[in-house]
């Protein structure tokens, strides 16, 4: 497909659009450094404009004007002298020495280093870094520009009001109009809404948050000079009006702060963490003052954060650490709590994937399970408030997905009224009806809290009938008073059972829980909701259910060819408790080779069911099997590229007989299904038909799971 080409203009017209959207949107905000700016870019000529925009889209600040080719651009040099006029652009100055020799290629330093008299204290076996590194330690900036063609390089100057106006255009720090062109070339999507409101209230919000994100920008640099530069803008930073200013200050000084304590400025941390004032500047100051001797101090501020906790997590590590260092206790709370645990035996083909293995274990013991994690309280809280969020004016502009009123913790405050009655709908067990109206109303519109294709009806119903509602309002209400604090840590399962509803944090050897995982716990708990910690034990477990699946197809290539016949037999400890067997018309003629192979003809799969007819029935019988075959790439290659011509997803654990038996049975010249049957005495009438050859590997699969199994009690025996 010929790639689509952007119109000449395209970059001035979409600043323009830029610059007309802030001028309405944020013009009480605006200053007359702003206002100047825009007035003095009106004024200059189109190809100053032009170039001007270029140059800000680019990487760096400095520019070779030699590689300045725009077709939107009549008169280069004009441009350059205009901007260079009104104090956008300037010539190359000491400051940009390191920049400039970083642009030019390794045969200009090497030229100019000669020209300038250094001839022989270079060696052309230098890489370029180790070049740049000596002409800045060993020659003059004023030689180097003279013999590298410094004349030719223009910078940009005096960007920060352009910066600012991104800044509030996007909500974030950016220097580049790249995401006009992603939207435009059909990369990015944009919101459809047609109004859009100011994301602060006031210029010195404003002003605040743009200087600390700035910050925080920078130090991804992680750069010892950088981090100092950052250090003095932290202290010396406008006030904090407002909570979402004062949080993106905190965020900057943590991690400025955590610099300095590495490096050993303890003194500089410490100012740092005092100054930030967040629950994580809070928590490292702590750390900082036991560590360094100060524990009065550290007791006392323990002792505020436990009076006065900024949040629930905040309040879980001030109670712990206080024990800890202060009451005697041993060990941690997320430790304790993993501990207690109740340990569920998971078959240890599930290792990667425990969530799946403890899932099947609770299906078996009765009920139903739902993958929930964070996704399922996403989508219960964007249903219920999708009016309050999407549709009373709070996205800022056409980039914007989440409304920054969740980002500076106003949510509740501005629309306590609405979010009260529907939590009391909540309450009352009415939430269902508000969910499905959002559903049938909103369905597939895009938005920042959660995705349909993750929408799981039959969960949301689960929850809301089978959880306490107070319960459910208790963490709605939480959710929208800080959704950015609770927006992860929640269990991964929801187990459903005689209709009352219970969660699973699923760990496995060698896991950790995290602060935000014990804090949802608690929330939930607290909100009388059950929830608790699933330790897998990976063993053998004779009660998982294994399915041992053969197929026969046209050929050997899963992405082209097709399956003829499929045959499986389902085996739970170590007995066949199940079979399931289809022919499968591949829609295609099956090659000779193929028949004489397995004596399946086209005839035989004439009015046989093309695959999608049969789909569902085989993955009702999958269940929550563990997929087994001999060789069982080709089978589950084959099977998952089905699925995937359907857009459905298959995935399950996997087992190989072929991989087992050589593990367990060593020395045997080949592996082969039919040689393995002859050593082992297992019956192979019909070789190379599906049915057949599934009730052979399942005979080689019970051998190998007796040896799974005779470890297990082994080692059972060894621990009595």
């Amino acid at each position: 497909m010929k790639p689509a080409t952007l119109p000449v203009y395209y970059y001035l017209d979409h600043f323009v659009e830029m610059l007309d959207f802030v001028e309405r949107t944020y013009g009480e905000i605006l200053t007359d450094e702003h206002r100047s700016f825009t007035a003095r870019f009106r004024g200059l000529p189109k190809d100053a404009q032009c170039l001007l925009i270029r140059m800000v889209n680019r990487r760096g600040a400095i520019f070779n004007r030699a590689l300045f080719k725009y077709p939107e651009i009549t008169d280069l040099e004009s441009a350059a002298r205009d901007l260079i006029a009104c104090g956008h652009a300037r010539g190359l100055r000491v400051e940009d020495y390191s920049a400039f020799v970083l642009c030019l290629p390794k045969t200009a330093l090497l030229d100019g280093a000669r020209a300038a008299g250094f001839g022989r204290d270079v060696r052309t076996s230098w890489s370029k870094p180790g070049l740049a590194n000596f002409f800045v330690a060993a020659i003059p900036f004023d030689l180097a520009a003279k013999h590298c063609g410094a004349g030719g390089f223009i910078a940009l100057d005096n960007t920060r009001p352009i910066e600012f106006l991104l800044y509030l255009y996007f909500g974030k720090t950016a220097d580049d109009l790249k995401n006009f062109a992603l939207r435009d070339l059909g990369v990015l999507r944009t919101n459809r809404e047609t109004s859009f409101s100011a994301r602060f209230a006031d210029a010195d919000e404003a002003h605040a948050c743009f200087h600390y994100s700035q910050v925080l920008d920078r130090i991804e640099a992680r750069s010892a000079d950088i981090y100092q530069a950052a250090a003095a803008a932290i202290l010396d930073g406008p006030p904090r009006t407002t909570e979402y200013a004062a949080d993106l200050a905190g965020r900057a000084a943590c991690q400025v702060g955590q610099f300095f304590e590495k490096q050993g400025d303890k003194d500089l941390a410490e100012r740092l963490y005092r100054f930030g004032g967040s629950a994580d500047c809070r928590e490292r100051l702590v750390r900082l003052l036991h560590a360094n001797g100060d524990k009065e101090t550290a007791e006392n501020l323990l002792r505020d954060m436990i009076d006065d906790p900024e949040s629930d997590d905040e309040h879980l590590f001030a109670t712990d650490f206080y024990a800890r260092k202060f009451g005697g206790r041993r060990t941690g709370l997320c430790t304790e709590l993993l501990r207690s645990g109740r340990t569920i035996v998971v078959d240890d083909t599930h290792r990667g994937n425990p969530e799946a293995g403890v899932a099947g274990v609770l299906r078996r013991q009765g009920g139903q399970v739902y993958f929930a994690e964070n996704t399922l309280w996403h989508t219960l809280f964007g249903l219920l408030f999708w009016d309050e969020l999407f549709e009373s004016g709070q996205l800022h502009s056409g980039f914007d997905w989440v409304p920054h009123c969740l980002r500076d913790r106003t949510f509740y405050r501005r629309f306590a009224q609405q979010i009260d009655g529907k939590l009391a709908e909540v309450r009352s067990g009415n939430a269902l009806p508000i969910v499905l109206r959002t559903v049938a109303a909103r369905w597939g519109r895009p938005n920042g809290i959660f995705a349909w294709d993750q929408v799981q009806m039959g969960a949301l119903r689960a929850l809301l009938e089978g959880a306490g509602a107070d319960g459910l309002a208790e963490i709605g209400r939480a959710m929208c008073e800080d959704f950015r604090g609770m927006r992860d840590g929640f269990p991964d399962l929801m187990h459903v059972r005689d209709g009352r509803v219970s969660f699973v944090e699923v760990k496995a050897e060698g896991d950790a829980i995290r602060r935000n995982q014990l804090t949802r716990l608690r929330q939930l708990e607290s909100a009388g909701i059950p929830a608790e910690i699933g330790r897998v034990d990976y063993r053998f477990d004779p009660e998982q259910d294994y399915v041992v699946v053969d197929i026969e197809t046209t050929g050997a290539w899963s992405s082209g060819d097709r399956i003829t016949e499929i045959g499986a037999v389902k085996v739970r400890n170590h007995q066949v408790v199940d079979e399931w067997h289809s022919l499968v018309n591949p829609q295609r003629p099956i090659p000779a080779k193929i028949v004489e192979l397995t004596g399946i003809t086209s005839q035989m799969v004439r009015d046989a069911p093309v695959f999608h007819e049969v789909a569902d029935s085989f993955m009702a019988f999958m269940g929550d099997g563990i997929f087994v075959a001999h060789n069982v790439n080709f089978d589950y290659g084959f099977l998952s590229f089905e699925y995937e011509r359907l857009e459905r997803r298959f995935r399950f654990p996997k087992l190989c007989t072929c991989v087992g038996m050589r593990r367990r049975y060593p020395g045997h010249k080949s592996y082969g299904l039919g040689k393995l049957c002859a050593i082992y005495g297992i019956e192979l009438e019909e070789h190379h038909r599906a049915l057949c050859d599934a009730r052979a590997a399942a005979r080689l699969l019970n051998l190998i799971n007796k040896k799974r199994d005779d470890v297990v009690s082994t080692e059972a025996e060894q621990a009595a």
